[in-house]
């Protein structure tokens, strides 16, 4: 296999995984507070190789010396966006939407092997009836709110629409109790991993990423919560943007087709260099 098809054959593992990247976008352009993901691409190794036996040779010359053989592009990393999505109304006054582009809420999902604090930018929260007349505020899959010390949020189930208020700060008050509602801003997004049901996580492996978790995110708590953006009755839209995204598929697809032509044409070429008798 000669460097072409080297070159093009990793290209287009790659391409792949762009399409999936972007194919995910798509599927979620009508999910609540989703952030797109963009792939962002780098040069594998490239080999230089000197041409020119002697110096005297290079006189002149206005490009760089020898032959650059480059092994093709790898997918570097896959950001997160998080640009603000567009607010609809709802009427519900269990729909906060966040207005900053980089706070999300926090829940608490129950796992295997035990609960972890997940966060998403999904306000369509609801009561849910955890028994003794009480009411405990859970997200669209069921999974706890959490507030500011990661407590749940219950209240008493006779409690009606218009006795919940939720003020710029994130204080939700049900019926009279005041909570804090758990709010976290990310410094390093692209550290998040996606980890399915609209819901972000740390990675495990956070140590061998050289970070903390307070360099990844910070709890608005205390003087901090005069920054919180939220607005009751209404819920974010996805940031994704259709237009784009089939113009980026398109532009992927030329891409797919670029690189095959690539092999193709170096399997012509190689097959003329082994029929010359």
């Amino acid at each position: 296999m000669n460097r072409t098809m080297i070159g093009a054959t990793n290209t287009l593992n790659q391409l792949q995984k762009q399409m999936d990247v972007i194919g995910h976008n798509l599927a979620n352009s009508d999910t609540n507070g989703y952030k797109r993901r963009e792939a962002m691409f780098s040069e594998l190794l490239v080999q230089s190789v000197n041409n020119q036996r002697e110096d005297r040779e290079l006189n002149g010359r206005l490009t760089p010396a020898g032959i650059r053989q480059g092994a093709g592009a790898k997918l570097g990393q896959s950001e997160i966006n998080l640009k603000q999505g567009s607010l609809k109304s709802t009427g519900r006054n269990l729909d906060f939407a966040l207005t900053a582009g980089n706070q999300f809420f926090k829940v608490l999902v129950q796992g295997e092997e035990g609960a972890d604090v997940r966060y998403t930018r999904d306000g369509a929260f609801y009561a849910n009836p955890i028994g003794n007349g009480e009411m405990m505020l859970v997200n669209g899959q069921g999974h706890a709110v959490l507030d500011e010390n990661d407590n749940f949020i219950t209240f008493n189930e006779n409690v009606k629409g218009e006795d919940i208020i939720l003020r710029d700060s994130g204080q939700l008050t049900i019926g009279g109790l005041p909570f804090n509602l758990g709010v976290v801003s990310l410094e390093k997004p692209q550290f998040m991993e996606q980890i399915g049901q609209n819901l972000l996580g740390l990675p495990q492996n956070l140590e061998g990423l050289g970070v903390n978790q307070d360099e990844i995110l910070t709890n608005m708590n205390g003087a901090l919560r005069n920054n919180i953006g939220l607005s009751q009755s209404s819920l974010e839209g996805s940031n994704v943007d259709i237009g784009k995204e089939m113009t980026d598929m398109m532009n992927v697809q030329r891409a797919y087709q670029f690189q095959s032509r690539s092999i193709s044409m170096a399997d012509q070429m190689m097959g003329l260099v082994n029929g010359i008798r």
